[in-house]
Formats: C-alpha cells, structure tokens, sequence
C-alpha cells in the first residue's frame, strides 16, 4: 500500500542588506522545530545568493526542506518606487501571489522571526479560513491607547488597531481570484490591479510601506482577513509598556518576532538570548539540539514562557513620567 506523500509547507522570506545571518537562523528554527517537509522562497539581492545556497547545503537537516533562492522582482514600470518603500525590498511580499503563480497556500515572514513551536501548527490556520478569508495576520497592537496607527495613521487601517504583516499566512489561490473593494473606483480590482493605484493614491500618507497598503486592502475588505491571537507574531511592543499579550500569559509565545533590533542589542536580553541559542544550536535528530546559550531543546521553549522573554519596563527619564511611550515599528 502506498503513502501519500507529506504536504509540504511552503515558507517565504525576503532578505536585502545585512540580513543574511538572521534569516538563516530564521530559517533554522522552522526546520528545528517542525514536522511536515518545508519549501523555502527565498527572494535576496544577487550579491546574497551563493551565500544562501552555500549555507542552506551545508546544514545537516537535509530531507527536512528545500529551498529555492529568487532575485527581488518588482514590476519594471515601476521597480525604483517600490524598491525604496519602507525599507529596501520590504514591499516585495506584496507580488509573492503574481510571481509564485503554482504555490497555492504560503507563510510569510520577516527575516527577524523566531518560530518557538512547529510551523505545522500555525499552518493549520488555513483549515480554519472560512469561505470569504484569503489571508490571516495578528493585530497591530492590543492595546489601543499605545496603538500606532489608532492614533497617528492618515490612512484607513483594518479594525481597531490596525493589523501587523510580520507574520502572514496567505491562500495565494484565493488572493488571485478575488476581486477587492476599493476606495479608487467603483470597480473592484484584482490583486495585481489594486497595488499601484492604492500606492499612488496613500505615498504621501503612509509611514509602514506595504504594511500600511495591506490595512488599507483590509479595511475595505474586512471578511477577507482572518485574525490570530498576538502569541502567534510577540514583539516588543507586547510587553515594553506592560504585558498586553494575554494569550501568551496563559499559553507561551509561539512565534518570536525581534522587531525594534532587539536580537543585537542589549534592550530586551532574553529576546537576544533566545536567537543566539537557536543561531548556535546544532542537530542531533527530532527535538535533541544542545546549546552553550540554551542548555537543550526544552530549556528553549522554557525561556520562551511569559513573563520571562520581557525585560523590565524602560524608566523614565529626567522629565517624564512614568513609562516611556516611544511607539515604534522596525
């Protein structure tokens, strides 16, 4: 009797600049800790390529994954515009459904993520979507009086606090043959005909870059977004100005996600001490990896436990009062 074979699961990345390190150890921990084979879409810059390939061959958890490595890709007419969006190659998320036209269903992530739990596991979301919902992302902030975009957007934004697309599970099918409101026409508009008119109409007006076209989709199509609990994309943000990540007081953090610089600093000490285990941690089979940084595997997840990946609040200054309030995104 013959086995179907495993599903894989299909992660993608984009890394431009000095991002080469973080995303391999981003990488790694999707391999560590999941169980369904992974395929990688990696889009860099060309002088990042042999590096990539160098390193992902060279792992010893071949079987686990494979990968492909892409060029950034932008739509000629307009590349130099969407190049220089936010930060360099950050919007090319926005075209993973037009250029990876054979992959149905796709997690996307930052290079500064850090999976603490198998990649199976937020996969399952997309059983969860109902008939109406082509993508799903965590919320901005849940807390709204120290929201970003609740307080200072000039844009319209997806629900009460806007959405954070660090961390964004897509059925790419969908996306292709939905057909989206809008505030530009009447008409409603496929996903490779909304992005330049939506940019061209809100550039003076947003400060996140393809973050901030990605609220404004939402917000106008509001069915189509299915919504994970904050454990599954932690920042900073979640505990800098007190813990306001529940689901992670109660159940763990799921998927780390260093924004703010904070695996190469000194801001957040257990964020860093978590992507220098996983960073130095080598394998030994299923769940068996040791660490100088992170005595093994288990002693991992237990430093990823609420409340211990928080630093204290930063204090207060000569002049203010109480807590510091920067709010910021990275």
């Amino acid at each position: 009797m013959k086995t179907q074979p495993a599903e894989k699961m299909h992660l993608a990345v984009v890394a431009c600049g000095e991002r080469l390190e973080e995303t391999v150890t981003m990488l790694k921990s999707a391999i560590i800790f999941s169980i369904q084979p992974l395929q990688f879409h990696i889009f860099a810059e060309g002088q990042l390529h042999n590096s990539f390939k160098g390193i992902l061959n060279g792992l010893p958890y071949q079987g686990k994954f494979n990968y492909t490595v892409y060029p950034i890709t932008f739509p000629t007419e307009s590349a130099a515009e969407w190049k220089k969006l936010f930060k360099p190659c950050a919007s090319q998320r926005l075209f993973l459904p037009l250029i990876l036209k054979d992959v149905d269903s796709l997690l996307y992530v930052d290079t500064d993520i850090l999976f603490l739990r198998p990649v199976d596991d937020i996969w399952s979301f997309l059983k969860k979507f109902n008939s109406t919902q082509i993508a799903a992302m965590a919320p901005e902030h849940e807390e709204p009086r120290i929201g970003w975009y609740n307080r200072f957007a000039r844009h319209p934004y997806y629900g009460i606090t806007g959405i954070n697309s660090g961390v964004m599970l897509m059925n790419m099918t969908r996306i292709r043959r939905k057909y989206f409101k809008n505030d530009m026409t009447t008409a409603r508009l496929q996903w490779g005909e909304i992005l330049m008119p939506l940019l061209k109409k809100y550039k003076l007006n947003i400060t996140w870059g393809d973050q901030d076209l990605l609220n404004i989709m939402f917000f106008h199509n509001p069915e189509s977004l299915f919504v994970f609990p904050c454990q599954w994309n932690y920042r900073p943000d979640h505990c800098i100005y007190g813990s306001n990540c529940k689901e992670a007081e109660e159940k763990g953090i799921f998927i780390l996600h260093g924004n703010r610089g904070v695996y190469h600093d000194d801001k957040q000490p257990t964020f860093r001490a978590i992507y220098e285990a996983i960073k130095k941690m080598p394998y030994h089979g299923k769940h068996g990896a040791q660490s100088d940084h992170c005595g093994s595997y288990e002693h991992c997840k237990h430093l990823a436990r609420y409340p211990a990946v928080c630093a204290e609040p930063e204090p207060a200054r000569g002049g203010d009062r109480g807590m510091v309030t920067r709010v910021m995104r990275t």
